[in-house]
Formats: C-alpha cells, structure tokens, sequence
C-alpha cells in the first residue's frame, strides 16, 4: 500500500511518501541528496517495504514541496528541525535513517542532537566533511580530460556556471562519478526538471560541485561521528563523488560501524546497481532489527 500526503514544518508543507505492506520491520525513513534536489531517483527504495514501512519526502523548497521564498530557511538547523517534525507527524517514534548524499549530512547533523528513537543510520555516498568533498572533486576533476578541467575552471573564476559550455563539462565529469549507466532506467529520464531548486543549492553549497562557497562551506562533523553510538553502515561507489578512501576514512573514526563498496557504481549506486543496493541496505536493516530484538527479550 502506498500513501502520500503533505506535513506541515517550519516555513511551509513537505510532500511524503509512505510504502507499507504490513511487515513488521522498524520504519526507514530515507533523505535525499542536494541540498535543494527531491526523492524522485530514490523511489526504489519503496521495494524495502517488503521487510519495513519505507517514508520518503521531498524536503522543503524542492520536488513536490511547498516552495516559500525566504532564503532565511535554506539553513542545515532549518532542515534538521524538519526532520523531527516529519518524524512526529507521522508517529516514527522508532526509525532507522538512510540518508544519501547531502542526506547523510542532514542525518548526521540530526543524531547529534541526540534524539531518541533512531535505531541505525546509513551513511549512502556521504558527505560529511565540506572541505574534504570539495577536496576530492578537485581529485576527481583531474581524471578527466584537460579541456574539461579547463572549461570547468574557467567557468568558475568568470562566474559562468550557468553556460552551456560549463552544463557539458558538468555531464561529463557526472558520466564519471555520478552515474555510469550507458542507459538509463525510462522513469528517471522522466524527472521533472523543477523539482530541483537551484536557489537551495547555491545559498548552502554554492553555484559549482567543485568550490564551497554557501552556508555549508565549513561543515565537518568528523570529529564528532565518535559520538553516534546506534550501528552504522557507511556506503559508496567504487568511483563515488564520495570517494572510497573518504568514505572508508570516516568509517574507521567511528566505533562498530560497517563499510561497503558497490564496485559497478558511481554516486547513484540504487540506481546502477539497484538490486545489490537493495540487498546490502535490506540486509543491514534487518540485521539490526534481529539484534535489537535479541537484546531486549
């Protein structure tokens, strides 16, 4: 059964998806990547609702949310208050979390602040660390072919990353490390363009993937991943945005956690690999439900 509706937050209303067949799993709840993207490319996570009731939600500003026109509410406190909100309205007293991309930022800076009831989290092509993903562009860009690098540097420093030229080297560099599929699925050819808010994205990130310049551009919770103590499940790409030494490296500072690689995938691995994304994630979740179970019988 599928039910969608809206949940009022902080600034306006937040579209939401529920996937339930009835099973008893604990809910996971899933945010998306952006900042200012939509859940549209996520829906095969609804396939999870085999094992567990799986939420998704286009978060304020982007996909089929309301889109108020303060820029005061484009802030990561803003959305993490979101999230509670969301969780409180649809009665997600226990939950585990999936967070992808800019979600894992959002899921990150939401279990510091300690709130009860988030049973796991997956951290799905994480950014953590602002500066270290800003980093691992620049590497990244220097894979691809000098004109590129040179099209998209330029592009930079004159302020034009709005051009078509800069648009062409963007695909480029997103055939490498955002989706490597040859062809791809028909239902995600057929995103609608506006569900994606441009404005979101350029006053927390900035106008290019490569140069931090918004709200998020000192964001870096490493230091602090010691203190997530629910299991963990860190995951990217072999050739992820979000590379596998980062990935791994955020892995090894945070106690008892796991970490896997999808060795056919960029960044949009439940895309590129969906049936494996969906065993590895499925399977990590049941496992935690199995031992959360078996400890307090």
């Amino acid at each position: 059964m599928e039910k969608e509706g809206f949940v009022s937050v902080t600034g306006g209303k937040v579209w939401y998806k529920r996937f339930d067949e009835g099973a008893k799993g604990t809910p996971v709840i899933i945010l998306h990547g952006g900042p200012g993207s939509s859940c549209y490319s996520l829906q095969v996570l609804g396939a999870l609702a085999k094992d567990r009731p799986v939420i998704l939600y286009d978060q304020l500003g982007c996909g089929r949310s309301e889109r108020p026109t303060d820029p005061s509410l484009w802030t990561l406190d803003r959305f993490v208050e979101e999230l509670g909100q969301i969780r409180e309205a649809l009665h997600l007293d226990e939950v585990h979390i999936l967070g992808h991309s800019w979600g894992t930022t959002l899921a990150a800076s939401y279990a510091l602040t300690k709130s009860s009831g988030v049973k796991s989290i997956i951290f799905s092509s994480p950014c953590l660390s602002a500066p270290l993903w800003e980093q691992d562009q620049k590497r990244n860009l220097k894979k691809l072919p000098y004109e590129v690098q040179e099209t998209i540097k330029r592009c930079e420093e004159n302020g034009t990353t709005d051009s078509e030229e800069f648009e062409a080297a963007i695909e480029v560099f997103g055939k490498h490390f955002v989706n490597r599929l040859k062809k791809n699925p028909e239902w995600l050819d057929q995103k609608p363009k506006e569900y994606f808010n441009a404005e979101v994205y350029n006053i927390m990130w900035g106008p290019s993937e490569f140069t931090v310049l918004g709200n998020l551009k000192t964001y870096d919770c490493t230091s602090q991943l010691k203190d997530i103590t629910c299991p963990i499940l860190y995951t990217c790409g072999r050739y992820d945005e979000a590379t596998p030494e980062t990935t791994q490296y955020y892995s090894s500072v945070t106690p008892g956690s796991k970490f896997h690689v999808f060795e056919n995938s960029a960044h949009m691995a439940y895309v590129e690999e969906e049936a494996e994304y969906l065993h590895v994630m499925g399977g990590f979740l049941w496992e935690v439900d199995c031992s959360y179970i078996g400890k307090h019988r």
